[in-house]
């Protein structure tokens, strides 16, 4: 990878792979953005198909929705097949009553098939699953905005429950997390604190447990831009996401002062420093400021620690946390600073495991 991000050709995870985390040990969950069609999903689908079938390890694909377990063998394996595994055939059974899929590969069991929704159910079955020995979770990032209530904790349910069996109370079962370049602001980026470290121009990002590279494919990215259909479409947002290194969501210039007058909404304390949100009408954007007015009723605090008279706890005062997370994936919410900007995802963040 150059300077820039841009990567020759197709995708490689190689070097993710190779890399240990923030403390120089083994990551256990392993996360890849870049453009879309860059290969990423055919290198891992290749990777878990080639390690059953060196060392019989079995892995375990993970979905979002119970309905995205239908046909999910030919949706995993179709292009798979016509690629390197010319030789093989992957069918699928569903299990428990539809709970999980099993895998199978030339008829023998390779792996399985488990939904993010049915975290609950799961955990009846997961010693079913025990012997599996990595996890590949595609399209991490929903490009509707479409998750599931509490998605952190399921994701968290599902892992611990089959992290273990095989006679280990804990288990080292890695997760590769795929996705094209949504929006930062998704529930796994806030929940591991990557939204306010990651930049544009970061090619690799070590955190606690996790390592994180997102790249550009020029090639890919031509080929796209160059097609006949996208260029009637050139000027829409998908297609610059889908083709460029831009995130579907975000936009970068959001730290300047709308013009106008601003309505104050409320006060906002975070780490015992004192925040304004205020709506700019004339300019249709909203806007976080580390001035603030001491009289205004309206105040509320992001940790429950930090809770005292006056302010309401972002837990009960859920209007504000909606209001900054919509009007920030719709391109309408401003900072006066990077540290204001760090506050609006802490406000987002507060509510992932609840």
């Amino acid at each position: 990878m150059s300077e820039r991000g841009i990567m020759a050709e197709y995708y490689d995870g190689t070097k993710l792979l190779s890399m240990v985390d923030v403390n120089g040990n083994k990551p256990e969950i392993y996360i890849t953005t870049t453009n879309r069609s860059a290969g990423k999903t055919t290198y891992f689908g290749r990777l878990a198909v080639r390690r059953f079938l060196r060392n019989k390890e079995k892995f375990i694909l993970l979905y979002r929705f119970n309905y995205e377990l239908t046909d999910c063998a030919n949706k995993f394996f179709r292009d798979l097949q016509k690629l390197f595994f010319s030789n093989y055939e992957m069918e699928e059974e569903r299990r428990a009553n539809g709970i999980f899929v099993e895998l199978f590969l030339n008829e023998e069991s390779c792996g399985y098939a488990i939904a993010l929704n049915y975290a609950d159910q799961l955990k009846k079955f997961s010693h079913l699953l025990s012997d599996a020995s990595m996890i590949i979770f595609d399209e991490f990032q929903s490009e509707t905005n479409h998750y599931c209530p509490n998605e952190i904790s399921k994701f968290l349910s599902i892992h611990t429950s089959l992290a273990r069996g095989n006679g280990e109370q804990v288990k080292y079962l890695p997760v590769i997390m795929i996705s094209n370049a949504v929006t930062l602001i998704n529930p796994y980026y806030l929940a591991m604190g990557i939204c306010d470290k990651l930049q544009s121009e970061t090619n690799y990002l070590k955190g606690d447990g996790y390592v994180l590279e997102q790249g550009f494919y020029e090639s890919v990215a031509n080929e796209q831009l160059n097609s006949a259909f996208n260029r009637a479409f050139k000027d829409e947002k998908y297609i610059a996401y889908a083709s460029q290194n831009i995130y579907l969501n975000d936009n970068a210039c959001l730290i300047e002062r709308p013009s106008g007058r601003g309505h104050y909404l409320c006060t906002i304390k975070a780490d015992d420093k004192f925040y304004s949100l205020k709506r700019f009408d004339d300019a249709g954007v909203y806007y976080i400021d580390n001035s603030y007015d001491e009289t205004c009723p309206r105040k509320i605090v992001i940790s429950a620690k930090e809770q005292d008279a006056g302010y309401v706890y972002v837990g009960t005062g859920s209007i504000y946390i909606a209001t900054v997370k919509k009007v920030f994936e719709q391109g309408k919410l401003r900072f006066k600073n990077q540290q204001c900007k760090a506050v609006a995802f802490q406000m987002m963040r507060y509510n992932l495991y609840e």
